[in-house]
Formats: structure tokens, C-alpha cells, sequence
């Protein structure tokens, strides 16, 4: 059951979706040569307390800290501690707040220093696949149209697309209904309808498409030990017929 909220609700959702913008603007100049993972995620932290939110990924069924940082060949849900960024490094910073109820969520990937142009690239490309996904966005039309446009973007600039790991409806919980899928899946037939709030956030992959999970239980990586980068950002189809990307 896909969520239909109100226009008052995209009130609450707005907040909180400029606050987890916030969020990644403000942690931005941290990211340099020789800070830890750890310490930019208490950095983030505090940012969130002194803004009035929380975490939601603090304690999220057993993970132990307030953001997610992926580095290099770390797909997703990494768990920030005591690496140290080196230059040449890329970072993803996922980020969800919650602020009066309501989930904003929104990650970027930031290059440490100076990255090779291959390393660029893949950023470059991670990025424009989330805005050609938030492009295919047309009321009435259908969510795969989503994973069909990310698909053909990323492949056609040599990259792969993970398929292990989605967008998802947010609003008054972290994940809801539908699962937005960023590779084609001809079955998926959902229609997208005004009041829906969810997320994109693709994922691309030098290498392989394929992930794994470390004994961790948390954090994802390359099958193959390549590069991923990731942008994500969380949308809203109006009543009124608009596309808005809350956290822009």
C-alpha cells in the first residue's frame, strides 16, 4: 500500500528535507585529508541536535550511528569509525533526519582532495543518473520508467547500475511502499499518483553491478572491489501537479 498524504503534510516533509540538506551543505567543508569517518558523523550529529532532529538511522533496527559513509569501493551503509579520509578518497554521506514526525533523507558523494578522472567520471555520472531519474517523474506514469531511464544513462557511459538496493516511499516512516527500482523490471507496475513522497538514489558501479555484504551484517560493497558512488534526493508529487525535489 503506496502512502497518499495530504498538502498539508508536504508542509512538515519540506522541513525536513532542507534540514538533511543542511545537513550535507554544512558537513561539506569537514571533508578533507586526515579527518575520521567517525568524527564527521559526530559532526553531523551535533548539527542535527542544534536544528531540533534526529537521526533516523541512530539505532535503526541495530545500526550504531546517525549517518551512513561509504567510501570508495563501499557501496552503501557504511559505518563510520576510525578510517581516516585520504586524499583520492570518494565519500558518500547518507543522511535521514526526522523533525515533528516526518523522514527527510538525502546523500551526495564528495571527492577527498584530488581523485583520478576515472574516479570523476563515475561521480559525475552517479549524479546526472539521479536527475535523469527525477526527469522520467510524469503523474500517471509508471515507476519503472524510473529504473528504464537510470539504466540505459549509466550503461551507456560504461558504468553498471546496483540492483540489490532501491528507493523507497518515505514520509511519516523511514520506508514505505513502492520500492523505486533503478535498473528496467518490465513487472513493476506502479502508477505514479499526487501525494506520493519517495525517494531515488542510484547507485553506480565502476566495475560489476554485484554487491556483497560484510560480516558486519550493515555494509555493502563492490563484488569486485570498484568504485561506487551514489546521489540521492527525496521527491514530492503535489496535488497540484508539480514535481518537487525536496531536498534540492
Amino acid at each position: 500500500m503506496i502512502n497518499i498524504y495530504s498538502r498539508e503534510d508536504l508542509q512538515g516533509m519540506r522541513r525536513a528535507c532542507l534540514l538533511a540538506k543542511s545537513v550535507l551543505d554544512y558537513i561539506e567543508q569537514y571533508i578533507t585529508p586526515g579527518i575520521s569517518t567517525g568524527e564527521l558523523d559526530e559532526l553531523c550529529s551535533e548539527f542535527m541536535t542544534n536544528n531540533g532532529a534526529t537521526s533516523a538511522t541512530l539505532n535503526y533496527n541495530g545500526f550504531p550511528k546517525s549517518t551512513c559513509i561509504s567510501v570508495n569501493h563501499v557501496i552503501c551503509h557504511g559505518i563510520p569509525g576510525k578510517y581516516r579520509l585520504k586524499n583520492g578518497d570518494i565519500v558518500n554521506i547518507d543522511i535521514t533526519v526526522v523533525i515533528d514526525g516526518w523522514f527527510g533523507d538525502t546523500s551526495r558523494t564528495f571527492q577527498v582532495g584530488k581523485i583520478t578522472k576515472q574516479a570523476e567520471k563515475l561521480i559525475n555520472v552517479a549524479k546526472t543518473a539521479l536527475d535523469k531519474g527525477i526527469e522520467a517523474v510524469k503523474i500517471g506514469g509508471y515507476f519503472r520508467e524510473i529504473g528504464y531511464t537510470i539504466q540505459r544513462y549509466v550503461e551507456s557511459q560504461g558504468f553498471n547500475i546496483v540492483r540489490d538496493y532501491c528507493g523507497h516511499g518515505i514520509g511519516r516512516s523511514f520506508h514505505e511502499d513502492p520500492q523505486v527500482l533503478h535498473h528496467a523490471v518490465a513487472e513493476f507496475d506502479a502508477i505514479i499518483a499526487p501525494g506520493m513522497f519517495f525517494t531515488i538514489e542510484p547507485m553506480v558501479n565502476e566495475g560489476t553491478h554485484r554487491s556483497k555484504v560484510l560480516s558486519d551484517e550493515w555494509t555493502v560493497v563492490t563484488a569486485d572491489k570498484s568504485l561506487s558512488a551514489q546521489f540521492e534526493h527525496t521527491l514530492a508529487v503535489t496535488h497540484d501537479g508539480e514535481v518537487l525535489v525536496l531536498t534540492a
